[in-house]
Order: C-alpha cells, then structure tokens, then sequence
C-alpha cells in the first residue's frame, strides 16, 4: 500500500514559494515557464504565480534573454546541437522569437562550423562503410539529426571530398 503521506507534494506558501524559486533560478539559468510550471506543481494559484515570476525578474533571478543565449551557448558546445535543434527546444519552453534571434547573435560562426566539423570527423572514424554515397548518406543524417543545416552540412562534407 502507498503511504498517502509520501505521494502527496508539499504545497508552499507564497512567501516559501518564492524563497525557494530565487534559490532553483540561482542554480542554473531558468527559463520564465520552467519557473512557472514549477510554481503551479508547488500548489500555488496563478495570482502568486504571476507576483513571484515578477518578483524574480525585478530582483534579476530570471532573465529570459540571458536563459535564452546561456542555453543556446550551451548545447552547442556541450551537446553539440545544431540550430534548429536549439531554436526547436527554446520554443517548447516558450522563448520568443526575438530572443532566440538574440541568443543566436552570440554565436560565433566560425566555432558553429567548426563544431559540425569535428561532429562529422568523429562520426566518419566510427562508421565502416566503403562506398562514398552511404558514408556521405549517413554522415548528412547524422548532422541533420543534430539540427544542424542541411546547406552547411553539405558544403562541409564537399570540402572534405564526399
């Protein structure tokens, strides 16, 4: 039997709420629906939801335009995303487009290039095939499947004579 006292979550006064909040936002950046999807799973209503969101941004906890370029800065270089693949995943936490376009003004082409190359290079040393057309096939998959652009990952794979 489940113990009723261990399923049900804790609900937190406005004031909690927001103590704890400042400390999740202080952690690592967060974007303003994160924060809020947070708030309401800690039992609050979306009047205090709405205050505490505020309140954040007046104290500078959550910066969306900072959460936007700190995590598109991020898996580019850690997790290797291209993009799309980034642009995808900053509109699932609801980041507008003129914030994405700001985060993306960050980054440094010739790192962005370089990133696809190194991500094309270590996927070519683990595939065996010989034929030219499946290597290039698989290599092009690959880098699209990144979120990566198919222009650039075709101009790389020609410089590199595929």
């Amino acid at each position: 039997m489940f113990d009723e006292e261990k399923t049900r979550k804790k609900i937190y006064t406005p004031k909690q709420a927001l103590l704890k909040a400042a400390s999740y936002c202080a952690y690592q950046e967060r974007a303003q629906q994160e924060v809020r999807d947070k708030l309401y799973e800690w039992g609050l209503h979306q009047e205090d939801v709405e205050e505490i969101i505020s309140q954040l941004i007046s104290d500078n906890f959550l910066n969306e335009e900072r959460f936007a370029i700190a995590y598109t800065l991020g898996k580019l270089r850690i997790k290797s995303w291209g993009k799309i693949k980034i642009k995808q995943s900053l509109k699932l936490k609801r980041v507008s487009d003129p914030l994405i376009k700001i985060a993306f003004s960050k980054i440094d082409l010739d790192e962005y290039e370089d990133k696809l190359h190194d991500l094309l290079d270590k996927k070519q040393l683990s595939l065996k095939d010989k034929d030219v057309y499946i290597l290039k096939n698989k290599l092009f998959q690959y880098a699209l499947s990144r979120g990566f652009e198919s222009d650039l990952i075709s101009s790389l794979l020609k410089e590199k004579g595929l």
